[in-house]
């Protein structure tokens, strides 16, 4: 009952590693409170990537601030204000849900492809940041390949110990 469980959970888990690439889709683990109560520390986040064109007011995007904003990496927040700036460029400004201000700066996305999330899956982001520890992933392959071995050990020594079954002539 437990190993079917453990089973389908692994299962499940790949699917939802794998399903979303296949459809071109990219996932993030939210690692700060600043989404919190639309996506909470710990989920993973599935985007599509769409272009800047269709991105509005309300959507949420994964995207990296600019240099000297103070986050370092990528951040997951909702778009807050779309406007265009003396060049006619698209100029964007965002706010995470929990904060209570928008950010002071603003950016461009010049790429003219943006990822926009999907959809967000809570929880299941712990596990792949801690599949992302080497140590951890040893042990979740090295653990059960001991206990085959181990089990494998034991069996032949159960049969070397045994009677030789009698030989019908």
């Amino acid at each position: 009952m437990v190993s079917t469980l453990v089973v389908a959970a692994g299962l499940l888990l790949g699917a939802l590693l794998v399903l979303p690439a296949a459809v071109g889709w990219q996932r993030y683990v939210i690692v700060s409170g600043s989404m919190t109560g639309t996506y909470d520390r710990g989920s993973l986040v599935l985007d599509e990537v769409v272009p800047v064109g269709e991105l509005r007011e309300g959507d949420v995007i994964t995207y990296r601030p600019p240099s000297g904003s103070g986050p370092v990496g990528l951040v997951t927040h909702r778009i807050a204000e779309i406007t265009t700036d003396k060049l006619g460029q698209r100029t964007f400004r965002t706010k995470g849900d929990a904060n209570e201000a928008a950010h002071p700066w603003t950016f461009h996305l010049p790429k003219g492809e943006q990822a926009r999330v999907r959809m967000g899956v809570p929880y299941v982001g712990f596990a792949l940041a801690a599949l992302g520890k080497c140590d951890l992933r040893m042990l979740i392959v090295g653990l059960p390949a001991g206990l085959i071995a181990l089990f494998g050990i034991a069996g032949l020594w159960r049969e070397a110990g045994a009677e030789p079954a009698a030989v019908p002539r």
